[in-house]
């Protein structure tokens, strides 16, 4: 599933390719893909004519701001959004194309299905319709994202500190992948349990968080299966990882063999050296 680093950067580039123009109309061509309203053709007659002021990124949710309303999208597990000529050949899960002018579109491909679109009237909140987002907590990047909100969070649970981080009420936007490379980063093995971290290892923990996050979003994500740009790029991440996929493999800090164990049924890498 695409996490922060990877839905940031279809972000950026949603930007920079859609910004300023204008819907001229949209096809669903699966209906469970609409989230809300149910309806197809409140959807398309929705969001025809409305123009794209911007994006923004809330964990794992994009919101586009429109001339009226606003249009969210989750990508799910393999959901993509794919900015291409009207006239490239049509995916075979090709779920919902967006037109714009000069002959352009908007595409969203998605093997598994899961992807959802919601359209939201202007008299509505986004939180109002896209209950998830309501849940969410503090953005990595936020300013209040301190050590002091995550030591509060994590003292009061037995969990393993793993699986906290992919909890997106206590951070937006981790997922397997950031969640491994976090704690290598930080020496902290995915089995410890979060209450008993330190105040100096809930430090370590919090910087890593936020450089593992900056270093993923300068190289565009990561693409072990089926992530890509809005310009079918490939993200880089996955060559530069420290720990994730890496079964096997030497440490490239102290040598040992990273390993691999399953937690709350998620594959967990780590090196059993340096997150003693």
């Amino acid at each position: 599933m695409p996490e922060l680093p990877e839905v940031e950067t279809v972000c950026r580039g949603l930007n920079q390719s859609t910004s300023g123009l204008t819907i001229k109309k949209g096809e669903v061509l699966l209906h469970r893909t609409l989230a809300y309203p149910s309806s197809l053709s409140e959807f398309e007659q929705g969001i025809r004519g409305k123009a794209i002021a911007s994006w923004t990124r809330r964990g794992k949710y994009l919101l586009a701001k429109l001339s009226s309303g606003w249009l969210g999208v989750h990508l799910r597990m393999t959901g993509q959004l794919l900015w291409l000529s009207q006239d490239s050949p049509l995916h075979k899960h090709t779920r919902l194309r967006l037109f714009f002018e000069a002959h352009r579109e908007l595409r969203f491909v998605d093997t598994r299905t899961f992807g959802k679109f919601w359209w939201i009237e202007e008299n509505q909140a986004p939180e109002e319709i896209i209950t998830g987002l309501q849940k969410l907590g503090l953005e990595p990047f936020d300013q209040d994202f301190s050590v002091e909100y995550l030591q509060a969070k994590l003292t009061k649970t037995q969990r393993h500190i793993k699986t906290v981080l992919l909890d997106q009420t206590v951070v937006a936007g981790i997922g397997n992948i950031y969640a491994d490379e976090t704690l290598f980063k930080s020496g902290i093995k995915p089995t410890a349990i979060a209450s008993n971290l330190s105040k100096n290892q809930i430090k370590k923990l919090r910087k890593a968080i936020i450089e593992v996050l900056d270093s993923a979003i300068g190289e565009g994500g990561t693409t072990f299966s089926d992530f890509l740009q809005v310009t079918g790029v490939n993200g880089n991440y996955g060559n530069v990882a420290w720990v994730y996929k890496k079964t096997g493999q030497p440490c490239r800090i102290c040598g040992a063999t990273i390993e691999r164990i399953k937690l709350g049924g998620r594959s967990t890498h780590f090196c059993p050296q340096c997150q003693p």
